[in-house]
């Protein structure tokens, strides 16, 4: 589970990302954050992390430096 989550996150930025706009609030992008909590807490924890990172970008959401806690 681990593993498809992170491959899954690696094909988001190697295809549709680099021909989209670049329009991330955050830094680290949302899928780089996927793949560090996925590393860091499990699929889980990690990726309930990333799910709830991705919700929370939108116009209407924060944006800067947000970390893996």
């Amino acid at each position: 589970m681990k593993r498809a989550l992170i491959l899954l996150s690696r094909a988001w930025q190697l295809g549709p990302s680099r021909i989209l706009p670049p329009s991330c609030r955050y830094a680290p992008s949302c899928s780089q954050y996927m793949i560090e909590a996925v590393e860091k807490h499990g699929a889980i924890k990690g990726g309930w992390l990333g799910l709830k990172r991705i919700l929370r970008c939108h116009p209407w959401g924060g944006h800067g430096y947000d970390p893996v806690p």
